[in-house]
């Protein structure tokens, strides 16, 4: 069961945070004062803290960049302050997210499954190193090697490429490329899929005859062994 720290000073609004997210199968625990939150979120481990920017004691930036010196557990920052100035300060200080106030739970909770789903794709690239043929991608330093010879990819190409070689044999959507490495980004067209695949293409066909990344047609990719 993942485990959610709530610092926020307003109870109702904290105890309706505890009975939303309890509902939907978290762990919840709250701390009313930064100084409390800041002690719980150093002394216990948690999934997700929400932390309110105003705070009695220690504000919601000096929770998060004290924390932040420690531990790098996922922080959404909830506030009534929406301003640009806030939101930078608050991303500079180590939050992963900002909300405003008021909010829809819904919301959160899509912004949530988003940090969820991010952390099991780190915990995923903890393998030392995914082989495909001559190609070998060492996930730790980020570098694609093709007999001995270094290919540089950029952060979406190597992210690309990484899940197809966790994938070998089957075929992958626009659909599931678009919502593995674009997440929930809706601005982000299905065509762009084609343009990072034709990228790779260039990068790792050097033979004519070889084909790394094919094309089902009317489906998606597919990396065959």
């Amino acid at each position: 069961m993942q485990t959610i720290l709530i610092v926020e000073d307003e109870e109702r609004l904290a105890e309706f945070l505890e009975l939303e997210l309890k509902y939907e199968g978290y762990s919840v625990e709250i701390a009313y004062d930064g100084r409390l939150g800041l002690e719980k979120a150093l002394h216990q481990d948690f999934d997700i803290i929400l932390l309110d920017l105003m705070l009695p004691g220690l504000n919601g930036i000096e929770v998060c960049r004290r924390l932040r010196t420690a531990k790098d557990t996922p922080i959404i920052m909830l506030t009534a302050k929406d301003s640009v100035m806030d939101r930078v300060m608050g991303l500079d200080n180590g939050a992963d997210d900002y909300l405003p106030k008021p909010f829809a739970i819904e919301e959160l909770l899509a912004r949530m499954r988003v940090i969820f789903k991010r952390q099991e794709r780190l915990a995923a690239n903890q393998t030392i190193s995914l082989k495909f043929k001559n190609l070998v991608l060492d996930v730790e330093s980020r570098l694609l090697t093709k007999e001995n010879e270094t290919i540089e990819l950029t952060n979406k190409e190597f992210e690309l490429l990484s899940f197809f070689m966790k994938n070998i044999n089957r075929v992958l959507t626009r659909d599931m490329l678009l919502e593995q490495i674009w997440s929930y980004d809706t601005t982000v067209e299905t065509n762009v899929i084609d343009v990072y695949v034709r990228h790779l293409r260039n990068k790792l066909n050097t033979n004519e005859k070889e084909s790394y990344i094919q094309t089902v047609r009317g489906v998606g990719y597919v990396m065959r062994d």
